[in-house]
């Protein structure tokens, strides 16, 4: 199943070109206290909502999908965990180009481990990213994304795909320069999440899927995610072996080579096979009062 957040967080279900808006799920949530959860309360409760999802999207009213803004698929990620240089031809780009690594010694995901992004910069593609240090070069990096459906600590990689909820399509943005990557990758708009999420039944391997980002037409990366360092079921593996996860956080799992800069005015196209495709738009900084 295809679940989208659009508009003013309403929930769909996407079928072929239109939207099931099944919003009126949410009243089975209940309500949240404080101390509120910190992680995603739709996500926790996914695998009981699936078949009313499934029942209510028969019925309820529709909207074509072009009309309306996709917002990220998960609105309340505890975390957004991103996995560097985890494709063997991205490292040897990073290691060989001075423009991306900036002097910095550039070491392999064994040694340096993953890292964190704010989850203040978590964006729909609908509302596209804004590049808020025109004066450096920012880079896009397409990713697979897991979103992570239970809590779970020290899982092994042999269990690990059962905590995932669905994958859907990342857009890692970084500003280059010398300051650590949690800091340049968590400019606000640059954790782009979409364009909906793809329940994990329907993508069983998720080793073996194809993905390919395009800027204003033109092919900068292409890759399969066999060809990851650590697949998603390492990862998380790795990631818990540190910290514990929770419903609704997000793994970005790498980005091959191919990376490259963008500036306002550009449109970003991604696609990940069994998920879809995202067009998103690059502007420039806001002005703010």
């Amino acid at each position: 199943m295809k679940i989208c957040r659009f508009n003013e967080d309403r929930i769909g279900v996407v079928l072929d070109g239109e939207i099931a808006d099944v919003t009126t799920i949410l009243e089975s949530l209940g309500n949240a206290h404080y101390p509120y959860p910190n992680h995603d309360v739709f996500i926790q409760n996914l695998p009981r909502l699936l078949p009313e999802l499934a029942a209510l999207s028969k019925t309820a009213p529709r909207v074509p999908l072009s009309s309306v803004n996709l917002l990220s698929p998960v609105a309340n990620p505890g975390k957004i965990i991103a996995a560097p240089v985890n494709y063997a031809d991205h490292l040897h780009e990073a290691v060989s180009q001075t423009e991306l690594n900036h002097g910095n010694k550039i070491l392999t995901i064994q040694m340096v481990g993953l890292f964190l992004k704010a989850t203040s910069s978590l964006q729909g593609c609908s509302h596209g990213v804004l590049i808020e240090h025109a004066d450096r070069r920012n880079d896009h990096e397409v990713e697979l994304v897991a979103i992570i459906g239970k809590s779970g600590r020290n899982v092994p990689k042999e269990k690990a795909l059962e905590y995932v909820a669905g994958y859907c399509i990342g857009l890692d943005m970084t500003v280059r320069g010398t300051e650590d990557r949690s800091m340049r990758k968590s400019v606000d708009t640059f954790s782009v999440a979409g364009p909906w999420m793809v329940t994990a039944d329907e993508i069983p391997d998720p080793g073996v899927l194809d993905l390919r980002l395009t800027v204003n037409g033109e092919e900068r990366q292409r890759a399969n995610t066999r060809d990851l360092v650590l697949n998603t079921a390492e990862l998380i593996e790795f990631a818990t072996a540190y910290y514990s996860i929770e419903p609704g956080d997000l793994i970005f799992t790498g980005t091959p080579a191919g990376v490259g800069p963008v500036k306002a005015g550009d449109v970003i196209h991604a696609e990940i096979a069994s998920i879809g495709a995202m067009e998103v738009a690059v502007h420039k900084k806001r002005n703010i009062v």
